[in-house]
């Protein structure tokens, strides 16, 4: 059974603006060296979905030259591979579009010139090791139109956004529903979903006689008409709704406990793009505890309970706790860091004091100074 892989890279970015401001959500950088999208691509790959389309918005030229051809995916390829899609729709006048209906219809023809029995499509915000293919073959066995990735979890207020599904005892959604208002665990879903690509091209190829404008509004709550399954996601899967959610999310690795689970989960790794550099360097004033640090970096002062990814420079009488330096930062001598999110090219001076706390982290933004 061939599968035909979608990824929104966009979807959702408006709820991190200070990380989105200057790149699409797809290529937010994550854990030192990885991409929000890395985490999606590479369970695709790992499912055996070589054949995988990322469709985007604005600011992606981050996006590209992170994914450039796909080589380390493995999806550089004569046939299939990787392809980007470029942010048009005929329904909004040859527009960008503004709805994942009107995303998903602007590729019809590149969905409609593939041969899948089935298309995964997929956002990039929910951080999971997911090997898609038990799910693909669930999806095949039960011979269903819709399958409907899902977590239970216990809701928060910035899964605005998100669904509520309810499942019979055969799995079968029976119920979905907006999750305002909800507390309490349930199971979300996660915007992940298969669905048989003729049913796909049916809906879209109607979609304007029918009144179609939203898959949440118009198909996923439509369990009478359509044969919908859920699929639990189980093990850690996590979802980015904020710039508080991303620092949690990041602290989170520094339990071994969730890199295995993340990054090894089933022999299955995730790939990002190879950046080729020297070893981090250490020198005898630096001192480092429970911290990431990744390739290319110079530590000279003190690093506790910190991401540091790759490429930045930490002076000599710096002190950076609970922080995260993206790439090629530089924190001077004198300077002490607590909850700090530092985008990339960031420059903190001599002899700075800045503090956030973990639900409302210090941000400064990519190239900028303080």
């Amino acid at each position: 059974m061939k599968t035909l892989g979608i990824i929104f890279s966009n979807i959702h970015e408006r709820d991190i603006p200070e990380l989105t401001k200057v790149r699409t959500l797809a290529s937010v950088p994550f854990g030192g060296r990885y991409r929000l999208i890395d985490f999606v691509l590479s369970g695709m790959v790992n499912s055996g979905i070589t054949n995988v389309g990322i469709i985007t918005k604005y600011n992606y030229q981050s996006l590209m030259d992170h994914v450039q051809s796909g080589k380390n995916w493995d999806l550089s390829r004569k046939n299939g591979g990787l392809t980007i899609l470029p942010p048009f729709s005929e329904d909004a006048g040859g527009g960008v579009f503004t709805s994942r209906f009107e995303a998903i219809k602007s590729v019809a023809s590149y969905i409609r010139h593939n041969e899948a029995d089935y298309v995964v499509m997929a956002d990039c915000d929910v951080i999971c090791n997911l090997d898609f293919a038990p799910a693909i073959a669930e999806h095949e066995r039960k011979g269903a139109d819709i399958t409907m990735f899902y977590r239970e979890k216990n809701v928060a207020d910035t899964d605005y956004e998100r669904l509520i599904v309810e499942t019979g005892e055969d799995g079968r959604i029976v119920k979905t529903c907006g999750i305002e208002g909800a507390k309490g665990v349930h199971k979300v879903y996660t915007d992940f979903m298969i669905i048989t690509r003729r049913l796909l091209l049916y809906i879209l190829d109607h979609s304007a006689q029918w009144g179609i404008s939203s898959f949440s509004r118009d198909i996923l709550s439509n369990v009478r008409e359509y044969k919908i399954y859920g699929y639990e996601l189980d093990g850690y899967c996590v979802a980015v709704n904020s710039l508080a959610d991303y620092y949690a999310h990041s602290m989170e690795l520094l339990n071994p406990e969730v890199v295995r689970e993340l990054f090894y989960k089933g022999g299955a790794g995730i790939y990002t793009k190879v950046r080729d550099s020297v070893p981090a360097k250490f020198t005898d004033t630096a001192k480092v505890t429970n911290s990431m640090i990744a390739d290319g970096c110079l530590i000279e002062g003190e690093v506790a309970n910190s991401i540091i990814f790759r490429g930045c420079r930490i002076a000599k009488g710096a002190k950076v706790t609970n922080c995260i330096i993206m790439q090629d930062s530089v924190v001077e001598s004198g300077s002490t860091l607590n909850c700090v999110i530092m985008d990339k090219d960031a420059h903190v001076l001599d002899n700075r004091l800045l503090s956030g706390h973990p639900t409302h982290p210090y941000y400064i933004e990519k190239e900028g100074t303080i």
